[in-house]
């Protein structure tokens, strides 16, 4: 995680969160200074910066903004859109909208989990897969489906059965292993 070295850095003790400090975290904060009630603006463009919300980062906002620290992680515990841990290097997006639905998503949800030791919104330990359950990937037609990001791209995967999404994610982590070696 990007740290300054300035010259609190020097101090014997600089776990105190007023002493570290956070260049891209202050430019975001100097952009929305003079804006009331810019908190999720300030979450967002964070989470841009890391991926997700560091808890020493929301204590580093909470502080500089002058908002109780229980405010600003309720708001970045209320909306699904923020994240508390980082995503793994393969998001996972199951469709459970209502033709993948009724075609067997909560079947294909729970081949994942098992088969990943997740459930939605969890990492795996090794930090490949990250699971998310959407409300529709506009690939009805394919229902079930998911779609998979990762750093080589978007893939898309349709007519699932929990045999299929086993072998799909095996495949993709052995993908991983061999670019790993």
């Amino acid at each position: 995680m990007p740290v300054c070295e300035c010259s609190h850095a020097d101090q014997a003790d600089n776990t105190d969160i007023s002493k570290r400090c956070f260049p891209e975290i202050d430019e975001i904060l100097s952009h929305y200074a003079d804006i009331e009630g810019s908190l999720i603006s300030v979450l967002q463009k964070t989470q841009d910066v890391y991926g997700y919300l560091p808890e020493e980062v929301l204590r580093y906002i909470s502080d500089s903004m002058g908002i109780a620290p229980a405010k600003v992680y309720g708001v970045a515990t209320f909306y699904k859109q923020f994240r508390l841990r980082p995503n793994g290097s393969h998001i996972i997006l199951l469709c459970e909208g209502t033709a993948c639905h009724v075609n067997s998503a909560p079947v294909i949800e729970e081949a994942i989990c098992e088969h990943l030791n997740i459930s939605d919104g969890g990492t795996t330990e090794d930090g490949l897969f990250t699971l998310s359950i959407v409300a529709c990937l506009g690939c009805c037609s394919l229902a079930p489906v998911m779609m998979v990001k990762g750093p080589g791209g978007t893939e898309t995967f349709g007519l699932l059965t929990s045999k299929k999404v086993r072998k799909i994610l095996d495949e993709i982590a052995a993908r991983e292993r061999k670019t790993v070696q």
